[in-house]
């Protein structure tokens, strides 16, 4: 898949058949289609003969805390994104690129690098007539555009080596000006020097029935 573009491997069949519509529990205004169990999805897409060789774990069939959060966070503050080009890092869902749009957004870029999260964010964008949704693939070894007014990233520090490139791009992004927003249900890998909490919820975990603290950071 060449850098920055949208997969066209993926049958668009899969997202439709193997997830439902729901409400996030944090977001009630926005439908996703999500999976029961993410473990048995998984397993699933490994058999799916079209699949390439490797297959990401399937995060665009679930709403993470992170993105929950996110995507609260802009829904109740829409003058965050209003009118304004906005990059949701790690999309997943689409989720917090949908709130993003329903806030008011200008223009709404959505970077996942999983083929079946591209046809899930147009899929679940679709579902909410929140309008279009720019989906490029991976942007990490780019330079941020500098026409990117706000970066909202969800849970996208889940492990060590993702940070080590997560960060480096939300610091460039921000020395160019954009204000960065960080969903985070308490990684161990997010560094807590150089954030500002702006707000936290309890979210419940998308992995079994406990809840967890999630805060939505900003760089200053």
């Amino acid at each position: 898949m060449r850098l920055g573009a949208v997969s066209d491997d993926a049958p668009i069949h899969f997202p439709l058949e193997h997830t439902r519509p729901a409400r996030p529990s944090l977001v009630p205004e926005v439908v996703l289609r999500v999976a029961d169990d993410v473990v048995a999805l998984w397993e699933a897409l490994e058999q799916e003969e079209q699949l390439r060789a490797a297959s990401e774990p399937p995060f665009w069939a679930a709403a993470w805390p992170g993105g929950q959060a996110l995507a609260r966070y802009v829904l109740d503050h829409p003058q965050v994104v209003a009118g304004r080009t906005v990059l949701d890092l790690g999309s997943g869902s689409g989720l917090v690129a949908i709130a993003a749009l329903v806030a008011g957004a200008g223009t709404v870029v959505a970077s996942e690098v999983d083929p079946y999260g591209q046809l899930a964010i147009g899929v679940n964008a679709k579902e909410n007539d929140a309008g279009p949704v720019v989906v490029l693939g991976d942007l990490l070894d780019e330079e941020p555009d500098p026409g990117i007014d706000v970066v909202l990233a969800g849970d996208v520090c889940y492990d060590r080596g993702m940070t080590e490139r997560v960060l480096p791009f939300l610091g460039k992004a921000w020395l160019g000006g954009a204000a960065v927003f960080l969903g985070d249900p308490g990684r161990p890998y997010v560094p807590r020097e150089g954030l500002v909490e702006v707000v936290a919820y309890d979210v419940p975990d998308t992995e079994g029935p406990r809840v967890r603290r999630t805060t939505v950071w900003r760089l200053p």
